[in-house]
Order: structure tokens, then C-alpha cells, then sequence
């Protein structure tokens, strides 16, 4: 039987979602778990990863076991149990059986976080202590460049393997509220890097180091150039729709 699990976690101490020989991340957690209960080794495919430090509402992985008639709730208490206090397993449901966290999914959005105001230590590991104004107008006007479908080579990581660096955008909203600045990010795809570059530029049309033109360069250059990435604190899978 194939489940889906949809996962929150604070990105804080882990090195990410994948499993990495250097730390704790997200995915060899929660494998861990599921192979104590089952009593057999459990790989788990998320819909994605997640680098260090990025948090997530609403990440999902599929894997499979052997029994059909488990008690969904009773296993999803046992599970949150015993992961650790940062991550936390909101919900588990039967899904067929050529489902796929990654390839079955249509949609992904993102949030990200940044403070204009004082610094605020209680937040610095969740919110990007900026400290500095931005004009919104112009980051409003300079994200409608990234809506649609575009090739977003120049704003992944250099190291990315992809055959295909095209991705739609549904919707950038940014918004301001007692000096922090929220960015929410849909699409059909992301990946390495993409949505803290696409910040990272907009924070550099906010303070007016460059102007959109250098954007619209970006999305038709296809090449690996994007020089501005926010940090990674701030960052916030929300959800993945299937």
C-alpha cells in the first residue's frame, strides 16, 4: 500500500531535506521512524528537496508498506511520537499505487519572509533580519516579469542537473505588514535555488541597484548568472497540489 504524508519542519538545524553524510536532515528522520515501527527499512520520496535552514507547512513524501488494513491514525500518533520535536507529520492517506510525490505533483507555493524593521533575534532563524526599506512599488511591478512560462536556467543553482529548465510561474504576490515583506511564489516546478534567487533579484530592484531590464536579460540569457540570493531562513515551502 502507498501513503502520502504531508510534513511540517523547521529547517533550523537540518542540513536539508535529503540525506547528507555531514547532519541531521528532514528525510533520514522520519526514515528512521517509520523503519523502527515497521519493523523494515523504509525509504520515503518527497515531492522535493529542501536546503539547509529552509522550513516547510506543507512538504509531502510518499512510500510504501506491506499491510492493507493499518489503522491510519493510530500509526500517524505513533510516528509523531517519536520523530524529533522540529518535525511533525500532519496527515497520512492511502494514494494509488503509481503516485509519486514528485512527478504526480501540479502546483508548488513558497513563502519568503523578510524583515525591513529592527533586528529581532527571536526571528532570525525564521524571518531574513534585512533591516533596511525597500521599494515595494518597484518589486511589485519587477515581479510580474517572472509570471508565466519562462526558462529560469539563470536562476537555479550551476550545479543542477535538469534537461529541461523551463518552468511556469502562476503567481508572484508580495506584500508588506508591520515592516516585513512577504513573498508568495506558485508554479508548476522549482528548482535549486530558484525562488531565493528570484527574491534575491527582487531585493536588488527594492534598494535600486539594478533595474528590470537586468531581469528580463536574465530570463533570456539561459545561462547560470543570477548573482543575488536571499537567504535561506526565510524560506518556506506552504504546500505541493496534486
Amino acid at each position: 500500500m502507498r501513503l502520502l504524508g504531508v510534513v511540517s519542519y523547521d529547517g533550523s538545524l537540518f542540513v536539508g531535506w535529503q540525506i547528507q553524510p555531514n547532519g541531521r536532515s528532514v528525510e533520514e528522520e522520519i526514515e528512521k521512524v517509520l523503519s523502527k515501527i515497521l519493523n523494515n527499512k523504509t525509504k520515503i520520496y518527497g515531492s522535493g528537496r529542501t536546503d539547509a535552514k529552509v522550513h516547510a507547512l506543507g512538504q509531502t513524501f510518499h512510500f510504501d508498506i506491506d499491510k492493507e488494513d493499518i489503522d491510519l491514525g493510530k500509526f500517524l500518533y505513533s510516528i509523531n511520537s517519536l520523530l524529533p520535536e522540529d518535525i511533525h507529520i500532519i496527515s497520512l492517506k492511502k494514494v494509488d499505487n503509481d503516485f509519486h510525490a514528485r512527478f504526480s505533483s501540479k502546483r508548488k507555493t513558497y513563502k519568503y519572509i523578510l524583515n525591513m524593521g529592527e533586528y529581532n533575534p527571536f526571528e532570525r532563524n525564521y524571518v531574513f533580519q534585512f533591516q533596511r526599506k525597500l521599494d515595494i512599488n518597484k518589486i511589485s511591478e519587477a515581479a510580474k516579469l517572472f509570471i508565466g512560462e519562462h526558462n529560469f536556467k539563470s536562476f537555479t543553482a550551476k550545479e543542477e542537473d535538469e534537461n529541461n529548465y523551463i518552468r511556469e510561474i502562476y503567481s508572484l504576490n508580495v506584500s508588506e505588514d508591520n515592516n516585513k515583506l512577504f513573498f508568495e511564489i506558485t508554479g508548476n516546478g522549482f528548482m535549486r535555488y530558484m525562488v531565493r534567487n528570484i527574491v534575491g533579484a527582487l531585493i536588488e530592484i527594492g534598494l535600486g541597484k539594478i533595474e528590470q531590464s537586468y531581469i528580463e536579460t536574465l530570463l533570456n540569457k539561459q545561462t547560470f548568472c543570477c548573482q543575488y540570493r536571499a537567504k535561506a531562513c526565510g524560506l518556506y515551502l506552504i504546500d505541493v497540489i496534486y
